[in-house]
């Protein structure tokens, strides 16, 4: 038996539609990753010896690595449907039922196409179903036996997960700073990572005592002690926080999280409880200080010297005359480099720069026309409706008075902040403050170069 070459499936599929023109569909099974693939290999081995046996002509064999058990996912099954559908196949010859569906989505599919007789037959190693109530109704129970199957196991696994969190063990891969116990007689037991465990107590203590921030915890972990996880990575800065936020450093866990079912874990704690909530409680004024203010021209910068964003705070000076004045300081945040050089500015003497930027800036750069047209019409609105000015000598025109230049600097000296932020970020180049606090434009795929 041999394999149709795309000129020979061509006639294949020419023949008298009564003639069954099969599809070797091969998928892995549920053991482990290597024997998965040795699994498919031998599947498909086999079924060209039953192909060869029986005279069945194949149209082309199909593998497929995604399990069967959510309907709908995998893409080389469902192109199989769709061809049998397009009248390309009219048969599938597989090891077994349930390397076709595990769930009833896909296995109601099959039916389906048995029922509307575009599938003919599915073959496997030691049986074969038509379009017979009773081979349709076998093939029905068996598919609903492997999802059964797939259920229970669900059911079994939560259910150990569950025992083992009431037993005060922790039930899957340990945290950071701890490892998983390997001798057979503490099996699911979790231990302190000598190498580790005093890392993550030090991030506690210097968050909650220090006050040091999550950002400043990973450049101290990834610059100066260049710290590893066990799959030797740097720890990025979310991971930071969900170790700052696990309970389970200080002896009780939440399992599943966000699920609310708390347990009391026999493992010895990294910290104490007390360092525990002294740190959310630092991390909660770090949340409020970072989130609680926006301006005009953050996240629309880009710090020359470490390719960081620039970032923006308040300061408040009291006069002579009793009376207190702010300003705006924009600098760079460091998120990229700790030790950053860049200096402050104000956000007036920015302003001032924006403004020469955009006299140089090339007008097609600038997109502000339907914006400024809007304007314009709200404006002639005022004045019908609101200064009854009925005069059409009062009205502007859109024309005559559009200069994108001088509408451009108007935004950004008397405009709202969203009004702000929408010229810039309209730009197609990328505004960079340099180390001498000097504005300049960039295209994108240079900015950082």
């Amino acid at each position: 038996m041999n394999i149709h070459s795309p000129a020979n499936r061509i006639a294949v599929e020419a023949e008298i539609p009564l003639k069954t023109r099969y599809c070797l569909y091969a998928r892995k099974s549920s053991e482990s990753e290597e024997r998965q693939v040795l699994s498919i290999d031998s599947q498909v081995k086999e079924m060209l010896q039953i192909a060869e046996r029986d005279g069945l002509e194949i149209i082309e064999i199909r593998r497929e690595s995604h399990s069967a058990k959510n309907s709908g996912q995998r893409p080389v099954y469902n192109e199989l449907i769709e061809d049998i559908r397009k009248d390309r196949f009219n048969g599938i010859l597989t090891w077994a039922p349930d390397r076709l569906s595990r769930n009833a989505g896909d296995l109601g599919s099959l039916v389906d196409l048995m029922d509307s007789k575009q599938l003919k037959e599915i073959r496997t190693f030691g049986q074969s179903f038509t379009n017979s109530p009773n081979e349709k109704f076998l093939l029905m129970i068996l598919g609903s036996q492997a999802k059964l199957e797939n259920d229970n196991r669900g059911v079994n696994v939560k259910r150990g997960l569950r025992m083992r969190c009431e037993m005060g063990m922790w039930p899957t891969c340990a945290p950071t700073g701890y490892l998983n116990v390997t001798s057979p007689d503490r099996r699911g037991q979790v231990i302190v990572d000598p190498e580790r465990g005093p890392v993550i107590r030090k991030m506690f203590e210097r968050v909650a005592y220090e006050r040091w921030s999550g950002r400043k915890v990973y450049h101290w972990l990834k610059f100066d002690i260049n710290f590893k996880s066990k799959g030797n990575k740097n720890l990025s800065l979310g991971n930071i926080y969900r170790i700052l936020q696990t309970s389970f450093y200080s002896g009780p866990f939440e399992f599943p999280r966000g699920s609310g079912k708390w347990y009391e874990g026999k493992h010895e704690p990294i910290i104490t409880k007390e360092l525990f909530e002294l740190t959310q409680e630092q991390l909660k004024r770090d949340r409020i200080t970072r989130d609680s203010k926006e301006f005009a021209f953050t996240k629309l910068l880009t710090c020359e010297l470490c390719g960081s964003g620039i970032t923006a705070d308040e300061k408040y000076k009291k006069l002579k005359n009793g009376s207190t004045t702010k300003y705006i300081y924009y600098g760079c945040t460091r998120s990229r480099d700790l030790t950053c050089k860049l200096g402050y500015l104000r956000e007036e003497a920015l302003i001032l720069q924006m403004l020469h930027v955009i006299d140089e800036i090339d007008i097609n750069e600038i997109g502000l026309k339907k914006q400024f047209e809007e304007e314009v019409d709200r404006y002639n609105k005022f004045q019908h409706t609101v200064l009854r000015m009925d005069g059409k000598e009062s009205d502007v025109d859109k024309k005559e008075a559009f200069d994108i230049r001088t509408y451009a600097k108007y935004i950004l000296k008397e405009g709202k902040m969203i009004e702000k932020r929408e010229l810039l970020a309209s730009l197609k180049s990328r505004l960079i403050l340099t180390k001498e606090k000097k504005l300049i434009l960039r295209k994108y795929e240079t900015a950082l170069s």
